[in-house]
């Protein structure tokens, strides 16, 4: 079965940097897309970066732009997210997860909850000021 293995999370003064790490398997990822979300304190679960499998075409929210990177390493199976310049309101549950393009549409990166399929249990960011 697919399974998503998040990592990387931890306790860092705002400022910091930090490299999540996801390690999915089960699956043929084709022309699937790679997301990230997370989960604050009190908060509902948001989008914050998601990366095409094939093409590596990314989309982030607002609120990351220039500070979060998302990629992956295809060989390896693997995907990032590079976090840079943290700020304590970046404190949360990073969760990796996965969503099917079955239309094949290569400017598919869906951003809500229900359209992706597969979730690792989450990793925790925790930025202090």
């Amino acid at each position: 079965q697919v399974q998503l293995g998040e990592s990387g999370g931890g306790l860092v003064q705002a400022g910091g940097s930090l490299r999540l790490s996801c390690a999915p398997s089960g699956r043929t990822f084709n022309n699937d897309i790679m997301g990230w979300f997370r989960q604050g304190p009190g908060k509902e679960r948001e989008f914050v970066a998601a990366v095409t499998w094939r093409g590596g075409s990314t989309h982030y929210a607002d609120s990351v732009k220039g500070r979060f990177t998302i990629s992956r390493d295809n060989a390896k199976n693997m995907v990032y997210l590079q976090m840079n310049s943290l700020k304590p309101e970046d404190t949360a549950v990073y969760y990796c997860a996965v969503a099917i393009n079955r239309l094949g549409d290569l400017d598919y990166i869906p951003v809500s909850e229900p359209e992706y399929r597969y979730w690792g249990q989450g990793t925790r960011v925790t930025v202090s000021s």
